[in-house]
């Protein structure tokens, strides 16, 4: 495993994160010991750096995760954790300084640790950038001070919302999803921008949240039919060249070394290994350009996401 440095932390942290939401039952039933064991297998692995949010599972994944760790020597892994969102729907944000201030205790609880190494502010285009700039992060900052947190980040999706937060406000961490995989680059616009703040960048869904993927993106996806389109496309020459899309997905994902850690998330102590061993093997930069190719049409290709000001 490679490990590289976090924004300005310090961290030494794996270029191949664990996301832990795929330990909750939202993507099918999880046996709990098929989740420890999952957990484990990841740290064994080299991975340390492990993400969760309450929002996962409806905190079922906290619940899990926290068992997975029970035991585990604290300096063998760095644990991100998330506040604002709480499920699925727009009525489930909240970034008042009461309810993350709570939201911190009872992940606290329910993972089992003393404290959080770094807490995210989640999904902020969903909240007003005046009350996260001059609440929540504030709130975040008191929590630091007592000692249950020890950095702080931001996740999003609309790009122009780390910069808006940014201009305002310091935080270590910016988790971006869906803008740096084989068809949307849009992150690398940032690089510059992110690195003079000493940012550290955390890339989320480098499978597209399902695009790039032989199965291809759920029903609920809210890409447009064209890009969903080309990318089934893309996957099914990866067929014919025995070259898996999600196999050179990945591979492109983590050998962009701006990028401090790439996500990815499975319930399969199988797969785990497997996505590992991914990007352990050359990429196949033929088959990379004909897919680029394939892609092309529809490149950097996004949706909105969030409150309509803040895309």
């Amino acid at each position: 495993m490679k490990y590289r440095k976090l924004g300005n932390t310090g961290w030494q942290i794996s270029i191949l994160g664990y996301g832990a939401s795929a330990l909750g039952d939202a993507f099918g039933k999880v046996d709990e010991k098929d989740a420890v064991r999952t957990v484990r297998t990841a740290i064994d692995l080299g991975i340390n750096f492990i993400d969760v949010a309450p929002a996962h599972g409806l905190v079922q994944v906290e619940t899990r995760l926290g068992k997975a760790l029970k035991d585990m020597p604290r300096r063998k892994y760095f644990l991100a954790a998330s506040v604002g969102r709480y499920g699925l729907d727009e009525k489930d944000f909240d970034f008042s300084a009461e309810r993350v201030t709570r939201s911190v205790d009872e992940s606290l609880r329910r993972l089992g640790v003393a404290h959080i190494d770094l807490i995210q502010c989640q999904d902020i285009e969903f909240g007003s950038v005046r009350q996260i700039i001059g609440e929540t992060i504030p709130a975040l900052e008191k929590l630091k001070q007592q000692g249950k947190v020890r950095r702080i980040g931001i996740t999003g999706f609309p790009l122009k919302m780390f910069r808006k937060v940014l201009d305002r406000v310091s935080v270590d961490t910016a988790l971006s999803y869906c803008h740096y995989c084989l068809h949307d680059i849009t992150l690398v616009q940032l690089f510059p921008y992110l690195k003079s703040r000493q940012v550290g960048i955390i890339n989320g869904s480098p499978l597209g949240m399902g695009l790039l993927t032989e199965k291809g993106p759920p029903k609920w996806h809210p890409s447009p039919a064209k890009l969903r389109d080309m990318c089934a496309k893309a996957a099914e020459h990866c067929r014919k060249r025995n070259g898996g899309l999600p196999k050179l997905a990945l591979q492109f994902a983590v050998a962009q070394p701006e990028i401090a850690t790439t996500l990815v998330s499975t319930s399969s102590p199988k797969k785990l290994k497997q996505n590992v061993q991914w990007i352990e093997e050359r990429m196949d930069q033929r088959l990379l350009t004909e897919v680029q190719e394939i892609l092309a049409p529809i490149r950097n290709q996004s949706w909105p996401s969030g409150r309509a000001e803040n895309n």
